[in-house]
């Protein structure tokens, strides 16, 4: 099958092949049979020893064994001297070796090293009458000795090892070599050295002088360096070692490497010295800084100061007299500059800083654009800060704007100059640059801005500096930034808080043509929060607990802000919209319920009164559909919300019924004659109710007449009904009656129209404690009508509403004095003129 299948594939082929042939052979089969099971069997072990299933191997190899004895005893059978023997001798431990090899490789996979020892022995043994399997042996322990060590098994280890070199010097036609001799060895000095250096020192160190006796590498000549390391010897033999080394070719790297262990180790006399020897071999090197970089370093580490500043010195002049560092080098110079500067600044050790800072500057030729030193300059100026030198830092922030404009970290630190000059608009259009930079990081070099956490970092910081400084404008700006750019949601709704606040407190001084855009700007917080709290849920952006606090914190602030501002019903509205929206996270109890309802209520109510204003149809039309959506929208809490007490006292329904008239009414709803049904329908509906409802059927744009008339009769009759009649309400529905019954000139009106309306004079005239200015007033209608009708030469209706007329005076009280007489001479005169009008009329037949 070639590559078509794979090493376990191939081991399970073989495995049922073996088992299969072995099934069909017994004592009887013929000695190409017997070589055929002994070939097939070692194939099947070997297979499963390579795939790392040792146990299956084993059966087959004790098979492979016996079947060799087998061929063996025939063969002796045979044989016809001792040159027969010696032949099948040969022939038969050319297999007998493997199959040994084979089943120690079996045993170490399964941890028996007694039985390895014993086949690895066996195999030893023949190698004076199979000398070409010398280097199998040799790499088969060396093998056996890196799977030991790497399992730290290192008695086992070093054992395989000294095997394999022994082996290897058995013969050195077939030996492994000396470059694997002294592999093996080196690789016997570190079991040594790791299994316990102190015990097996000797061993360790004869096992590596061996090696480079055998081989010389430099692999040998650090390992013994770390032997004589970890053993403690006196710098005297660390020496005489390092000084074997400078005798032979080695590369820079390798001494740079024997150094730093030397260094790390404490062995500073030792480690120093042969550093001095390296810069003195590689003098002409290119790479020469690395040796006077890793002296810096090491002299940094040690607490000498003084003498790595002196190196630095000798370094700057040599950049200026034609020795300058590599790119390399000198950045990584750079690198352990700024990592001094670094830490004394968290030391506040500024001045000396500003020493190594300086150090770096040296490096850079006037005039040169480099981002890098931009960063050198925004690091120095924020000393010169601490150390209340506004004059420098500001020279050194202009100087790093040159270099890189368009950093954040730049606009950072022209941000704090402002704010420290007490420069208002400076520090604000830093803070805008800043923004704008942290909306498009793609076009930024620097990576710290790939997460955005650094961002927001400094956002952080530029609105907590604004705020110590009172810059309130800055911090706002900052904060805006903050909360639309950062991932962190916790962070957005503290932000989010402070801003609330910080605007909140300029509302309250402001005068009111300046309020209305900063309570625009108040709704814009509130909607980002709102937009926050609406993202999906996770566990690690924000507990359940902050959650639910933070949602109420704006709920709450919603609703003040509603209540506080009503003398601006738009934005009231809004806030109360926005309030009920946040409960909408809360849990639905009791209280949040009742939040709800009275923020939908108060939205619907809102709505409604900015509809009657003198508006566009198309803004009326919509506010009303608005105040319908918040009407449904409380009648399905106010139904949840019922069966949690007592409000038997609660208007809402009665307030819900009122609204969704009113919307309905003036937009021409359809659904209105079905609302009013039920209003019909009820069982207990208040007269103040009725009243409401005709007083909105005829308010612009509403107009149902019919509509009024009903319920003000439904009032009227519920006030009758009362046991202490009130004149007052009665002649109110009276007169609204009357004023829809009768037209402005009633000379046209039909017979039944008028009938109608003197049903509402005749039950005024029933009515006790009727207020005398509406009797008046009931008085001048009905006179009126009567001279309307005598105009029209209704003479006799003309008589019965003058007569009727006449019936009030007699109900007026002190202001019947004021009309008798002249309603008296006129009612003369006009029935005298109504007898002569009857004697000119014609009989009717």
């Amino acid at each position: 099958m070639g590559s078509f299948i794979n090493d376990e594939q191939r081991a399970k082929l073989r495995h049922i092949a073996c088992r299969l042939a072995l099934l069909c052979e017994d004592n009887s089969s013929s000695e190409e049979t017997v070589r055929r099971q002994i070939l097939m069997t070692m194939k099947t072990g070997k297979g499963w020893v390579d795939i790392g299933k040792a146990v299956l191997a084993d059966g087959f190899l004790e098979i492979a064994i016996k079947s060799i004895e087998n061929l063996y005893t025939r063969l002796m059978k045979r044989s016809n001297g001792e040159a027969d023997i010696h032949v099948h001798k040969a022939d038969v431990e050319k297999n007998l070796f493997k199959v040994l090899s084979y089943q120690a490789e079996s045993a170490v996979a399964q941890g028996d090293f007694q039985k390895a020892v014993i086949c690895v022995q066996r195999c030893k043994d023949m190698l004076m009458r199979l000398p070409k399997e010398t280097c199998y042996l040799s790499l088969l322990c060396y093998n056996f000795g890196v799977e030991t060590y790497e399992q730290k098994r290192y008695e086992q280890s070093s054992f395989w090892l000294s095997q394999s070199y022994e082996i290897g010097k058995m013969d050195k036609r077939y030996s492994t070599g000396q470059e694997m001799q002294a592999k093996v060895l080196r690789l016997l000095a570190t079991v040594y050295l790791e299994w316990d250096c102190k015990v097996y020192q000797d061993k360790a160190l004869q096992a590596i002088s061996l090696a480079n006796k055998e081989n010389l590498h430099p692999a040998g000549f650090f390992l013994k360096i770390q032997i004589l390391l970890k053993s403690g010897a006196a710098d005297e033999d660390l020496s005489t070692a390092i000084a074997e080394i400078m005798h032979h070719e080695v590369s820079l790297d390798f001494c740079l490497n024997t150094a730093k262990m030397l260094l790390e180790h404490n062995r500073e006399l030792v480690g120093f010295d042969f550093l001095k020897s390296v810069a003195g071999r590689f003098e002409s090197s290119p790479d020469l800084g690395k040796v006077i970089l890793l002296h810096i370093e090491f002299l940094l580490q040690r607490m000498r100061e003084p003498l790595a500043k002196q190196k630095i010195e000798d370094i700057i002049t040599g950049h200026y007299t034609g020795k300058q560092l590599s790119a390399e080098t000198l950045n990584q110079l750079h690198i352990i500059l700024w990592d001094r500067a670094a830490k004394n600044y968290e030391a506040k050790n500024y001045p000396e800083a500003l020493q190594w800072y300086n150090y770096s500057l040296s490096f850079y030729s006037s005039g040169q654009i480099d981002q890098n030193l931009a960063k050198l300059k925004r690091n120095m100026a924020s000393c010169y800060l601490h150390l209340k030198q506004l004059e420098k830092a500001k020279e050194a922030v202009k100087e790093a704007e040159r270099c890189d404009p368009r950093s954040i970290f730049t606009q950072f630190s022209v941000y704090k100059i402002a704010v420290l000059e007490g420069n208002a608009d400076k520090a604000v259009e830093a803070i805008v640059s800043m923004g704008k930079l942290a909306e498009e990081p793609a076009q930024h070099e620097d990576k710290l801005l790939a997460d955005g956490s650094t961002v927001t970092t400094l956002l952080s910081l530029a609105a907590q500096i604004a705020l110590e400084n009172e810059q309130h404008a800055a911090a706002i700006k900052a904060l805006e930034y903050l909360s639309q750019n950062s991932q962190d949601c916790q962070q957005v709704f503290i932000a989010l808080k402070c801003l609330i606040r910080l605007v909140l407190s300029k509302v309250i001084a402001e005068l009111e043509d300046k309020r209305m855009k900063d309570l625009d700007t108040l709704l814009t917080y509130l909607t980002l929060a709102h937009q926050k709290l609406a993202e999906p849920f996770t566990e690690g952006s924000l507990t359940l607990e902050l959650r639910t606090q933070v949602t109420h914190w704006f709920r709450k602030v919603a609703w003040n802000l509603a209540v506080q501002f009503e003398n601006c019903p738009g934005t009231m509205r809004d806030f109360f919209i926005l309030s009920f929206k946040f409960s909408q996270f809360c849990h639905p109890d009791k209280a949040v319920l009742i939040a709800q309802k009275t923020c939908l209520l108060m939205a619907a109510a809102i709505g409604l009164e900015m509809g009657r204003q003198n508006i566009a149809l198309a803004e009326q039309i919509e506010l009303l559909t608005q105040a319908l959506q918040h009407i449904q929208a409380c009648r399905d809490i106010w139904k949840a919300l019922k069966p949690t007490g007592d409000f038997s006292k609660d208007p809402t329904d009665t307030l819900l019924l009122l609204y969704e008239f009113e919307a309905r009414a003036k937009l021409n709803d359809p659904a209105l004659e079905s609302l009013l049904e039920s209003v019909w329908d009820l069982p207990q509906v208040e007269s103040k109710t009725l009243e409401t409802i005709a007083s909105l059927a005829m308010e612009p744009p509403a107009h149902y007449p019919s509509v009024c008339k009903k319920a003000l009769k439904n009032a009227l009759t519920i006030y009758k009904k009362q046991e202490a009649v009130d004149g007052v309400r009665i002649s109110k529905c009276l007169h609204s009656l009357i004023h829809l019954s009768l037209p402005s000139g009633v000379i046209d009106a039909d017979a039944c129209v008028l009938e109608e309306a003197w049903g509402y004079f005749e039950d005024a005239l029933s009515t006790d404690n009727y207020p005398e200015v509406e009797t008046l007033w009931l008085m001048t209608r009905a006179w009126n009508t009567g001279i309307f009708q005598y105009s029209s030469g209704k003479y006799k209706e003309a008589e019965q509403w003058c007569g009727l007329g006449m019936r009030f005076l007699h109900h007026l009280g002190s202001l019947k004095s004021s009309y008798e007489s002249n309603m008296v001479s006129l009612y003369s005169e006009v029935l005298d003129k109504l007898d002569r009008v009857k004697g000119f009329l014609p009989n009717e037949e």
